[in-house]
Order: structure tokens, then sequence, then C-alpha cells
């Protein structure tokens, strides 16, 4: 059966019964249909002295085409850990429109490891996403509209841009004003998709509405003619744009096949953004469960860098263990393998593409001082000698290993895992070798340091890059953000999510290679620095063949 079909044949509980498992009220949740919920705000203050549950990060190698499903795993660890008596919830990020009429074609999990409803959840959901975007374009037509009746604020330079939730390269770069009407500016512009939106960073990293209305004023939209910044706060925009958000930013509640609780909000991309789910999200359910299950974007060099680097700076939250994806074909892929060959047994290809893995283990446990579990996703072609290859490699290596059959089995298929989790969580009284008793995050960089010192030691210590190569644009941006007083933000890096280096063709990461940074943008509002490596784009495009083309309708 396919993917629909299994979420189709999967009799769903009630919303309702889904919240009480959770201790949530009928009263605290707003129902939309019979699967799926906002959570009051006041759910979170309700419970905010509670003790917090374990919290679980999963992440990956690096992504191939060939798909890795890491929310595959996710889900079918946290009905596991159900299946074993321990209370867990998942933490996830919503689907963006992009992706599933461009690559991917679903967000929602596979086989018998999906959340539901699963057409709703990858389709427009609870609206959030359309929330961003039109508080976002909000704030691009009060900038324009403020320009076209006198510019009070001398308004020269606008660096905000709109939004949409859908790949199309061709809105990359624009020119807009073009109608002749009196006042009226033409100047080059530019759309990115909703998930890179700076709206989306701040929905993510506030703890409450107060907080992303603030947020949102601190947004810079350009600059005057003395190069100083301007807010979004001096067009009086927050209020309307938070009256645009007050649903967005409640945390969506929907389940599992197996009925294990999931909230599902924000989701910002991790090769163009922070690629992690809201604070409000997973603080909320670190108190209601014994076991949180979330998951960071694409491969641990961008989506764990940057949660841990990023979001457990801002939220005060850390994960007590790490699940490191891969699988057989991806690990072949990284090891030069070609793509029609990769159904056939090839032990060197596999050998020569676990050093992705192996740098990406380091990182976690070296960098960030975090206890590791790689997840091996079982996939049908997989052979058992390869399997048995790798688990003969990790254990010399001394890594911990399960393979996962949540595709094909659930819950059933992550037991092992679900358990090693328990295990490696529980109290320890001794401290091994990797130092994993550490109760904080090693984090990679101090807020100290300066913008460039930041850039340059995710990239040497966590891309394993050479050196780093700054355009003079970018030399002159950090320059000027530094003199504002924003040298003690966190740095998100913008970068290919196919391989360590800024070149997603060199995915053995040969060579010394250099990460080439060619301009670096302030998001004030979010609280972060956007450094852009290589040719990557904040508005994707679609592919040759777009997942769109296989969607359609018999009857509504």
């Amino acid at each position: 059966m396919t993917d629909t079909e299994i979420a189709k044949s999967v009799k769903l509980d009630n919303i309702v019964d889904i919240a009480e498992k959770i201790g949530i009220t009928e009263e605290e949740i707003e129902q939309y249909g019979k699967y799926k919920a906002k959570i009051s705000n006041s759910v979170y203050e309700r419970l905010e002295e509670e003790k917090n549950g374990k919290l679980v990060l999963v992440t990956a190698i690096n992504p191939t085409p060939l798909g890795e499903g890491k929310t595959t795993v996710s889900i079918s660890i946290a009905d596991a850990l159900s299946k074993i008596g321990k209370k867990s919830i998942l933490a996830l990020r919503e689907p963006s429109l992009g992706p599933v009429f461009g690559i991917k074609g679903g967000a929602t999990g596979g086989g018998m490891s999906q959340i539901a409803p699963m057409e709703d959840i990858n389709l427009h959901f609870t609206g959030d996403i359309h929330a961003i975007t039109s508080a976002n374009n909000l704030l691009a037509s009060l900038i324009d509209n403020h320009i076209y009746f006198g510019n009070d604020l001398n308004i020269k330079n606008v660096t905000w841009k709109r939004c949409i939730d859908l790949n199309d390269r061709q809105l990359r770069m624009i020119e807009t004003g073009l109608s002749g009407e009196k006042n009226m500016v033409p100047r080059k512009d530019g759309f990115d998709i909703s998930v890179a939106s700076e709206v989306m960073a701040i929905l993510c990293l506030s703890n409450n509405l107060k907080e992303l209305k603030k947020n949102l004023g601190n947004i810079v939209i350009g600059y005057n003619d003395m190069d100083e910044p301007i807010y979004a706060r001096d067009l009086k925009a927050e209020g309307a744009m938070a009256v645009l958000l007050k649903d967005a930013i409640k945390p969506n509640l929907v389940q599992t096949l197996e009925h294990t609780p999931a909230i599902v909000h924000g989701g910002p991309f991790a090769n163009i953004a922070h690629g992690c789910n809201s604070i409000i999200a997973t603080k909320l359910a670190l108190k209601l469960c014994e076991y949180v299950i979330t998951e960071a974007g694409f491969g641990a060099d961008l989506g764990a860098e940057k949660f841990l680097d990023i979001k457990c700076r801002k939220a005060k939250i850390k994960p007590n263990i790490v699940v490191l994806v891969a699988t057989i074909k991806a690990l072949k892929y990284h090891g030069g393998v070609e793509k029609e060959e990769i159904q056939f047994e090839n032990i060197k290809g596999l050998e020569q593409g676990l050093h992705n893995l192996f740098v990406h283990v380091e990182n976690l446990r070296t960098r960030y001082g975090l206890k590791v579990i790689v997840a091996l996703n079982k996939f049908n072609t997989d052979k058992e000698e390869e399997i048995e290859f790798v688990k003969d490699v990790l254990e010399e290596k001394n890594i911990e290993l399960s393979v996962v059959e949540g595709w094909e089995k659930g819950g059933e298929g992550a037991v092992d895992i679900a358990k090693k989790i328990v295990k490696e969580t529980e109290p320890v009284e001794f401290i091994n070798e990797f130092s994993m008793i550490n109760n904080e995050v090693n984090y990679l960089y101090q807020l100290e340091d300066d913008l460039k010192t930041k850039i340059q030691k995710i990239a040497t210590k966590i891309y394993r890059a050479a050196d780093v190569e700054f355009s003079l644009k970018a030399i002159e941006n950090i320059e000027k953000f530094e003199k504002l007083g924003y040298s003690n933000l966190p740095v998100c890096i913008a970068k290919t999510q196919y391989s360590l280096s800024d070149d997603a063709k060199n995915l053995q990461d040969k060579g010394k290679y250099k990460i080439h940074i060619r301009d670096v943008e302030l998001k004030a509002g979010a609280g972060f620095v956007v450094a852009l490596a290589g040719k990557i784009m904040t508005m994707p495009g679609l592919p040759r063949i777009p997942s769109a083309e296989k969607f359609d309708i018999e009857e509504c």
C-alpha cells in the first residue's frame, strides 16, 4: 500500500481523547475538526513548575535525493516508547508547501510511521504558515505605503522582502513599483519562501505572544540616508502583525497512526533558516510527557548545530540524547556510488560513505558532549551483508547502533532503539570517555565572540573546512552590524544540505575546501545573523519533475 492508503486505513482517535492522554482538557484546546486542534497558551502556564521530561533530538547524516526518513524514524521511536510503557510525545515541524509540491511530496513520515491526518498537515493544516506569510507581506506593504505618502522616516534602502510558501525561482529577483503612479519609486526586490521569513523564525523563537510582538517590532526593514536602521516598530507594524499571528503562535495537536500525541508547530528550513520547531511546542511537550522526540532539519551540520547553538541557547533546554539517522543507500551515495548502482551490494562504497556519518557522530560527541545512537533506517532493498558490515564497523568504533524498521512495522520496528534510549538516558554514576554526563550543552561558540569568529568556528569545527573566505560585501555587513551593537548574536549559516562543504556536488568532502560567505544578513527580530554560503538561495526552485504532478483529487 502507498503511504496515503495506509493512512486512510487507520481509524484515528478523536483529538479530545488524544489531548486527555497528556493531561489537556477539552476546554484547553480549540478543535479544527475531529483530528486536529490548537492548544491554549494557558496550558504551559498551568504546567510551568512541573518537571521536564527527557528530550531526544533526531538528526541525520547529510541528506541525499534517495531520502533518509528522519521524520519516519522520529515517529516510530515515539510509538515504540509508548509500546514499552513510556509516556511519549512528538514535537515536529510543519511541512512547507514548497517541498510538498516540489521535491518531497509530503513530510509526515511514511509507511506505518506517520502523523495524521497527513493530507491536512501537508497542505494548509491550521493556517499557521499562511498567517506568517500575511504578517510578512503586511510589513512589506506598510513600508511601501510609508514611502508613497512622503517617507517621513527617510527610508533609502529597503532590505525587507515579501514571501510566499511555494518554490518559485522566478521571484528571486524582481522589480516593483512600475505602475507609474505619483510617488511610486521603482526598486529591485525579491521574494523569500515563507519558511525562511524572519517572521517564521520569530514565531519559533518566541516564548509567548508578548515576546513575539516585541521581537516583531525589532525587525530591521532597511536603512535611512545616514545608514541608520529603520525598525518595524518605527512603522507601528508590530501590533497588526501580532494580530495576524495570534492563533499561529498556539501549537497544533495531532496524532500518529498508533495514536501517540504529536505537537506540530513551526517550519523553518535548516539549509536557509534555523531548522527547528517552535520553542513553545518543545517546552510544552517537555512538561507533558516522560520523553519528547523532536527533530532538526537536514543533516547534523545544519539542523543539529542550529538546534544546539541557537534554539537550546534561547530556550535554555538541552537534549538528553541524539539519534543520528542514516541509511545504507545514503551511505553508499556519500561513498561515490552512482544512483543507478545503489541497489547493488557495494561494501567499498559503503565503507567510504561512512566517513560522513563518523564526522557527525564525532561533532555531536566531542564538540557538544552529547550521547549519540545511530539509527540505521532499514529499506527492503538493503542487503544483510551490508547491514552487518556497518554494525561491525560501528561496534569497533564504540558507536551505538540500532536497526530501525519503522516504515514497515511502525512502533514495533523501533522497540530496540527505544529501549536503548531509555537505558542511555537513565542516571549514571560515572563519567565515560566522552564526558556524556555533562548536564549542559557545550556551545560551539560564545556569544561574546565576534561574528567572523563564530562563522569560522562553525565552518572549521562542524563543516571541517580548512578556512573561511568572506566576500567584500560580507565583511562590510559584518562590520556594519557589529557597529550597530549586534556582534553578540548567534549565527545561522545558510548552506547546501547535501555536503559538509558549501559545494552540493562535493559529497565526499574531498580536498582542503573553504567555506565561501558571500553575504551576511541581520535578523534582529529573530535574534541571529544569517551568513549565506556558496550558491544557496532563500527562494528554492522546483525540480525538473515536481511532486505537484503527482497530486490529484477525484471527489471532495
